[in-house]
Order: C-alpha cells, then sequence, then structure tokens
C-alpha cells in the first residue's frame, strides 16, 4: 500500500489494498463468497464483487512473460464481437459468445473438450435492435448454475454440469426495442440483470430473479415517479448534495410524460459491498440524443445508483451529466476501494465516467470527494464543481437541435465506454483503457414508435486532433488526477484489462494485439497478435498448479461497427465508422478463446 495526497483538499487520500470484503462472506451467497477468495479460479465476471479484476497469481512475472505462449485455442462459433470473459470453476471453464449466445462449458483436464453447450432459441427481431453490436459480456456462475443472458431479453439458469435448463425468465422484449448484453451478478438468493436499448427510448430497469426459480421479485426503473425508481423521498440521498431527493425528484425534471422515454438503460457493469449491503451500477443516456427535445435535468438517466439487493430500495444516487447532449452514459463500472482520509478509512468508489471525469465516491452515502480529467482532451467541460457536483459546461460544447457542433471532446464515446479498467492495491494506481476520440454533432427532432430508434442526433466521430491516436492505455492516480504513464494506439482501447501480482497489466488493441505490461514503467514486455481484434477482457486462473491467462479475441462492438456491420460512410453506426475507417486494414471478424501458458 502507497500513501498518496490530494493537496487542493483540506484531507487526504490514501488508496488502500483490495477490500476485505470476505470477511463478510456470510452476508452473501456464502458459497461464491468462498470461492471468491481462491485465486486460482475466475468465479465472477469481473473477478470479485469490487471489480478491481486484479489477481493474487504470480507465476507469471515481468521476468518470466516473455515465454508466454499459445496453451491451446477454441472458436466460439460466431463472428460478432466479444466484449466478454470466461469464468473457471474448478476444473470447468465457462464462456458466452456474442449472438446467438452459444454457451460452452470446456474441461481444463482436456483443454478444448466441450463438455455442454447452449444455445437459446431467440425472438430473430432482437439484432435488429442491438444498437452497437449484438454483444455479450458474459455468464455469471452461483449456486451450481450458470447465468446467461440472451440477447432477446431471456435471463436463462442452466445447470453448471450438465447444460440443462433449470429455469429461464423474460426480462426484456424486443418488439419493444429491449434487448440484454450485460453479464448478470449474483448476490445472495438472488440474479440481478439490467436492460439494453435507450436509443430506441427504452424506459431502463434493473430486475431481481430469484436464483432457484427465476421468479421476478423486483424491479426498479431510472427514470419516473418515486415507487417506480424504488426511491424514498426521505432517505434516499442525492450525494451531490447529501440531502433526501424529495417527493418526485425524478419526475421534476422532465417535460411532461417524457421520463417514460427517458432511457437510463442499465447495460454496464454492477459491483455489491457485502459489508454495506449495497449494490452499485451506472444508467444510460436520456431518451432521445436531441437535448432541445427534453429539457431539465433529466434525472436519473446518466446517475450511479446504490441500492439494498434485498428490498431494491435506493440508498443514494449521483447524476454526472445532467441535460445529457452528448450521449455519455454512466453505465461503466465502479471499482470498490478503502481510501484512506485524514487517518480514516473510508469506502470509496471509483468511477471511470464516459463524460472523461474520474469520480472519488465514498460509497457509503455518495459524497463526492474527488474528480478529475483522465484524458486531456477533454473539452465539454472544465471540471466539476465539488460543491454542486455538476459539471462546469463550456457553452460553446452544449449541443442543440439544428447546430453542428463541432470539436466536441470526448465523442459520444467517451474517454472511456464499457471497457473495464483495473485496480492494483500494490502500485496503488488504476490501468484504463480509454478512447482519445472527439466529435461533431447535430441534433435534430425525432418522433417516438416502439421498436425503432429514437436517436436524433448526426453524429461524426474522429481520433482528438484528427491525428494518429485514437485509444491511450494509461496508470491513473484518480486521488490525485496524475497519469503516471500511457501507451498511444492507433484506435480505441476497447478491451478490458487484468492487474496481478506479478507486476503485469494485461490489456488487447482492436487491432488483436494481446499485451503484458509493465505495471510500474509501462514498457511492453510481451505481445501476441491474435486472430481477430480484441474488445474481451482477460482473466487468470490455474490448473494443475500451472498459471494461465485467457482472453476472448473477436472484434466488434460500438468501436469496430463499421467493421461487424460493413458500414463504411462515417456517420453511421451512431457515428463510430469514421473513428475506425482504416481498422480492416489490421484485423477481420472472427471469436476464439485464446488461452496462453508459460513453456
Amino acid at each position: 500500500m502507497r500513501n498518496r495526497f490530494v493537496r487542493s483538499r483540506p484531507w487526504s487520500i490514501v488508496l488502500g489494498l483490495g477490500l476485505g470484503l470476505t470477511a463478510a462472506g456470510a452476508l452473501a451467497n456464502d458459497a461464491l463468497m468462498q470461492l471468491a477468495k481462491d485465486p486460482n479460479q475466475w468465479v465472477m465476471p469481473s473477478g470479485s464483487y469490487t471489480a478491481q479484476r486484479y489477481s493474487a497469481l504470480d507465476q507469471i512475472t515481468t521476468d518470466n512473460v516473455k515465454n508466454l505462449h499459445v496453451a491451446w485455442t477454441m472458436s466460439s462459433g460466431s463472428l460478432r464481437g466479444h466484449e466478454g470473459q470466461p469464468l473457471v470453476v474448478g476444473n470447468m471453464l465457462y464462456f458466452e459468445s456474442s449472438y446467438p449466445n452459444h454457451v460452452y462449458a470446456v474441461s481444463l483436464d482436456d483443454p478444448g473438450k466441450i463438455v455442454w453447450s447452449f444455445t437459446p432459441d431467440q425472438n430473430k427481431f432482437a439484432p435488429s435492435v442491438a444498437c452497437c453490436d449484438v454483444v455479450n459480456r458474459g455468464p455469471a456462475y452461483g449456486d451450481g448454475m450458470i447465468f446467461a443472458n440472451a440477447l432477446d431479453g431471456n435471463l436463462y439458469a442452466l445447470d453448471a454440469k450438465t447444460g440443462k435448463v433449470v429455469w429461464k425468465a423474460q426480462n426484456a422484449d424486443p418488439m419493444i426495442g429491449q434487448t440484454q448484453t450485460m453479464a448478470p451478478i449474483v448476490i445472495k438468493d438472488k440474479v440481478i440483470t439490467g436492460v439494453s436499448g435507450a436509443e430506441y427510448g427504452v424506459h431502463g430497469y434493473i430486475t431481481a430473479n430469484d436464483i432457484k426459480t427465476g421468479k421476478q421479485l423486483w424491479r426498479a426503473y431510472s427514470t419516473g415517479p418515486d415507487d417506480q425508481l424504488m426511491f424514498n423521498p426521505r432517505k434516499t440521498i442525492d450525494g451531490a448534495t447529501q440531502k433526501p431527493v424529495g417527493k418526485d425528484s425524478s419526475l421534476k425534471s422532465w417535460q411532461g410524460d417524457q421520463w417514460k422515454l427517458g432511457g437510463g438503460t442499465t447495460w454496464g457493469w454492477y459491483t455489491y459491498d457485502p459489508k454495506l449491503n449495497l449494490l452499485y451500477y451506472g444508467t444510460g443516456n436520456p431518451g432521445t440524443w436531441n437535448p432541445t427535445q427534453r429539457p431539465g435535468d433529466n434525472k436519473y438517466s446518466m446517475s450511479v445508483i446504490a441500492r439494498n439487493p434485498d428490498t431494491g430500495e435506493a440508498k443514494w444516487v449521483f447524476q454526472m451529466t445532467p441535460h445529457d447532449g452528448w450521449d455519455y452514459d454512466g453505465v461503466n463500472e465502479s471499482i470498490l476501494t478503502d481510501t484512506k482520509i485524514d487517518g480514516r478509512t473510508v469506502p470509496t468508489l471509483t468511477h471511470f465516467d464516459r463524460n472523461g471525469f474520474a469520480y472519488v465516491w465514498d460509497r457509503s452515502n455518495g459524497k463526492l470527494l474527488a474528480a478529475h480529467k483522465f484524458d486531456p482532451v477533454v473539452n465539454w467541460a472544465t471540471g466539476i464543481d465539488m460543491k454542486t457536483g455538476r459539471p462546469m459546461v463550456d457553452p460553446a460544447k452544449m449541443t442543440r437541435e439544428g447546430v453542428n457542433v463541432k470539436d466536441i471532446c470526448p465523442s459520444s464515446q467517451g474517454s472511456k465506454d464499457q471497457q473495464p479498467a483495473s485496480y492494483d492495491p500494490n502500485t496503488g494506481l488504476f490501468y484504463v483503457p480509454t478512447n482519445h476520440v472527439c466529435m461533431d454533432y447535430q441534433a435534430f427532432n425525432v418522433k417516438y414508435k416502439a421498436g425503432f430508434p429514437y436517436v436524433g442526433a448526426l453524429v461524426n466521430m474522429y481520433p482528438a486532433n484528427h491525428g494518429d491516436v485514437g485509444g491511450r492505455f494509461i496508470a491513473f492516480d484518480a486521488a490525485t488526477g496524475q497519469t503516471k504513464w500511457a501507451i498511444n494506439d492507433r484506435f480505441q482501447d476497447w478491451s478490458g484489462v487484468l492487474t496481478t501480482k506479478g507486476g503485469l497489466a494485461f490489456y488487447g488493441t482492436l487491432t488483436g494485439w494481446f499485451r503484458a505490461v509493465d505495471l510500474k514503467t509501462g514498457k511492453v514486455l510481451w505481445q501476441f497478435k491474435c486472430p481477430s481484434g480484441i474488445i474481451g477482457n482477460p482473466i487468470t486462473y490455474t490448473h494443475d498448479g500451472k498459471q494461465y491467462v485467457a482472453i476472448l479475441s473477436g472484434v466488434g462492438g460500438w468501436a469496430a461497427i463499421g467493421l461487424s456491420n460493413n458500414l463504411t460512410k462515417a456517420t453511421e453506426g451512431l457515428g463510430a465508422v469514421g473513428a475506425t475507417a482504416t481498422l480492416g486494414d489490421y484485423t477481420n471478424l472472427g471469436g476464439t478463446l485464446m488461452v496462453f501458458a508459460l513453456n
């Protein structure tokens, strides 16, 4: 653990070691908590409830990583973008492909042997309403079952030994624009999932299903009246003011019934603190990208919400981007660490938002502790007002109907999108894959019709300063806002990150390079060109005493939607095609599980 200080505030922040969450195992799904203690397995999508994506394994080190080689591979059977990661439970590896969402159980005793596979029978309309490729961010495990979201909105519980369907629950309907792409999270006796589709006017929510039967236990919406939000107007805290939100605080921030099309979808990564018994997740963009059409703060799109998973009631909420005019979704992961403030240990939550600011909150009450730009080109706001929590917006970069506002940084893909960062407790730094992309943005009036696009903006993205750097992999101090080192890449760094006790960070590039980097210096110590570009997330595990590193290769997602959907016009793919126009010169489609080990 290292000490560091925030000189601009009267107290100091010391980023701490990983949380002692396992000490509170009796409060959560006990068996799952016990499994998560073991670094030889990878039993949750983010590795643990903290989403630190850190492993205590250290056989592979800065000294010997040069000897890493391919141990075995396996085709996923799908050509589209692979944004997930495998799970390792015992002697079995599980993973899920992009649509049509093949789910595999692969034996580690006989690498590559498919013990069982499952492909759901889906509503064929679903791919047509998936805004940004037909990706999937992986399955979850709990109580001897694998939980897998299908694009068409069905959640499946599969027997982990046989693949037999134990139950299924429909949590979304593609006929009204709803899809599911996120990885579920298992907490106690519940499986919790979100919904995608804000570009179709979907009214965002999360759903808790009973782990044994699939019965819906509660559903909490992102926008609307208090009973639908599961807000207690006298107890739910506005993190920015540290006061109760008051009656119908969301309704008052919308014009008329616009909240019903208010977006706030919930397709990102979820975390959980068993000690505080709080679930954390973010909400996406408000319905229609045209801000002129929806006056007000549009609460609670673009927010992080903390809820009691037992009841669904919200403990606190913090809106990062009121009255969004840029599509700066707030769904990115919330990483849980402990922080020393004036000698007192504070449970903190660090969130690298799409709007380009890294927020640090007290996760017990949502109080803002720090907010810094993590890409120097961010220009839509000059900073975050620490008293109000509101961004200080540059009026010249505020979008409005009928005007083509140019050179806004970051683009709608944000300084970081869904690609998850990692925290290393030994350096005290966050390792963040970022986008270095800006945009021109022209809003226009659009009418709502269920199941049809409800966007209302024409966007053109390009690398910052129209240069040749589209992504930066950075080591970042969230307390001080200092970037310790950076690796520039030609395109957005859209893969997640794994850090290890061996002193390494693993991440992939859109062009298909899978890298091992020295955590302290940023030096690339090893790299391998995978069959396709990488937007998946690395994991590590051991089998028979040997450490392995695994990653899904398979380009796609919003970053590479031009390549995956054969789009060529710069403004297609919600404006993303322009930023990756030459990606096809470096890689091609194809889903493959890659597993590496030392010689």
